[in-house]
């Protein structure tokens, strides 16, 4: 739990950095254009047993994510596994998030809320965020 704790304290770092400072491709191919996507992963597990239903997940992409990237998300099922404080490993279905970014700083800001808004909304430790560049034609 602890390295994931570590990861998702990295990765946090970087979204309140901006997400304008961080590399963008050199060159995109004709028609598409480049922007930064973000994948982000919230774990469903409430104290080590399952406790975010489907239907409060999609509740929560209603009243928080929604309302954040109104263009547009995906949602994926997943499922993560790390090793945890006492060097065993544990499991756990979990939410994947695609966004593709609006341009601009704000972006950073409204993936830091939207992170804020589910650990204390489902009393979690971390939701880990990723970003990176990409070329984008919708």
């Amino acid at each position: 739990m602890m390295r994931l704790v570590s990861i998702s304290a990295m990765a946090g770092a970087l979204a309140l950095a901006g997400c304008a400072a961080l590399p963008t491709p050199a060159a995109c191919p004709v028609g598409q254009e480049p922007m930064r996507t973000a994948q982000l992963f919230f774990g469903q597990n409430i104290g080590g047993k399952p406790g975010v239903s489907d239907a409060e997940f999609r509740r929560f992409v209603d009243e928080e994510l929604t309302p954040l990237f109104p263009s547009g998300l995906t949602v994926l099922d997943g499922g993560g596994q790390w090793k945890g404080d006492e060097n065993r490993l544990i499991r756990e279905a979990s939410k994947v998030v695609v966004l593709v970014l609006p341009n601009g700083p704000e972006a950073g800001k409204k993936l830091e809320a939207a992170r804020k808004a589910y650990k204390a909304r489902f009393h979690q430790e971390s939701v880990l965020l990723v970003t990176q560049a990409a070329c984008v034609d919708f």
